[in-house]
């Protein structure tokens, strides 16, 4: 069997190696804190208070998994949203997102870098810097509070040459994910400030001066972890259209986890639990109050934690449960390749599994940690991830 604490560790050196480094980290915010810059300072006649700039996303949830495309590492996805004081009520979605788009175009470089027009945001990509890149999706958005304290917003939706809006609300969930995170962050937060400036000496003078958005607590990582795993699962898969998106995973997570202090006690319970709603695919009746549910018509609710109106698995019921059952047969696997593996007593197979589950290059860099190091030379390939899912639904 494999030692526990050890198996910790070696899922911890594998969170780290997908994150985002310090570095990149710092070219990312250097990068969005311009263009922010870019677009405050803009001359705007549809209104006169400032607009805001801000990150969704796993980037402001501490969630960032290193992208792969066709086998190699590919550009980082940024989310931002662009608030523009304007009133909702009395101003067009399609005029909110042409007012961010054309300050854009209005800058030399950032025109150059502009991709076409998405479904709900404007995308700079970046070109590469030792062979990696940075997508920065900016999201135009307008508040739309429900009360004096809701930081919810409405958000632009292009279909076709029609716009609507959308609702949504990323500093409310942030504030959620925070209370979730609250007691682990504060336990590792000192500690791992002083080893990421010990790292990064040329990057932070001092511990003070680590951001708090680098520290990651075991919540964090066990999300990091079932990315990668979901990502390399569901790889040249025919139900790859099917794939978990990563709100649901982060959320789902963030409700099953219950402070635990270290990586594989995290990871192994909220796959449990997780694991514990499989039933519902054949058995709707399920504790009321799980954030899984099923309806009376069959059909599948993971309620938005700050709205409860937004539905993450409105279309779980399509393709008759395609993505349901697709969610379910994964944690299976996940569970399996992650969690039961600690069970095994054959290094060949333990490096199978995680080799299999992980990425060949990724899992074999950080086999010392648990299994002994096989002494013969090994060309290690580079996996291949043809079609990775979004950090973010955008």
């Amino acid at each position: 069997m494999i030692n526990a604490i050890k198996y910790s560790r070696f899922l911890n050196s594998i969170a780290e190696e997908i994150d985002i480094s310090p570095s990149k980290y710092q070219d990312a915010v250097n990068r969005y804190e311009a263009v922010g810059l870019w677009l405050e300072r803009g001359d705007y006649e549809e209104f006169s208070d400032e607009l805001t700039i801000y990150p969704q996303g796993s980037f402001r949830l501490g969630t960032v998994v290193r992208p792969i495309k066709n086998g190699f590492e590919s550009s980082y996805d940024i989310d931002l949203v662009c608030e523009l004081p304007m009133d909702k009520e009395i101003v067009a979605p399609r005029l909110v997102k042409s007012i961010v788009g054309d300050r854009i175009k209005e800058h030399g470089i950032y025109r150059q870098l502009l991709q076409e027009e998405g479904k709900r945001c404007w995308t700079l990509e970046y070109a590469e810097e030792d062979g990696i890149g940075f997508h920065l999706d900016i999201l135009p958005a307008v508040p739309n509070p429900l009360t004096n304290a809701d930081a919810s917003i409405a958000i632009t939706n292009k279909r076709d040459f029609s716009y609507s809006w959308s609702a949504s609300n990323p500093k409310g969930y942030g504030v959620w994910f925070d209370n979730k995170n609250r007691s682990a962050f504060e336990f590792v937060l000192h500690e791992q400030k002083q080893s990421i400036q010990a790292r990064s000496p040329d990057i932070f003078l001092r511990v003070e001066d680590v951001p708090n958005q680098l520290v990651r607590t075991p919540l964090q990582r066990a999300i990091q972890l079932m990315k990668r795993h979901r990502d390399v699962y569901f790889d040249d898969r025919h139900s790859n259209e099917y794939s978990p998106i990563s709100i649901v995973i982060t959320t789902l997570a963030g409700h099953f986890y219950r402070s635990e202090l270290d990586t594989f006690t995290a990871l192994s319970n909220i796959v449990d639990r997780l694991h514990a709603h499989a039933e519902l695919i054949a058995n709707q009746s399920i504790n009321s109050t799980s954030p899984i549910k099923r309806t009376q018509d069959g059909k599948w609710y993971i309620g938005n934690p700050v709205n409860s109106n937004e539905n993450f698995a409105e279309r779980w019921h399509e393709d008759n449960h395609a993505r349901a059952i697709a969610f379910f047969t994964w944690i299976d696997a996940l569970n399996r390749d992650l969690v039961e593996i600690i069970k095994e007593t054959r290094s060949e197979d333990i490096r199978k599994i995680l080799s299999t589950s992980l990425g060949i290059a990724i899992a074999t860099a950080h086999f010392e940690l648990i299994v002994p190091v096989r002494s013969e030379n090994i060309e290690v390939p580079k996996i291949h991830i043809p079609h990775a899912a979004k950090p973010w639904r955008v």
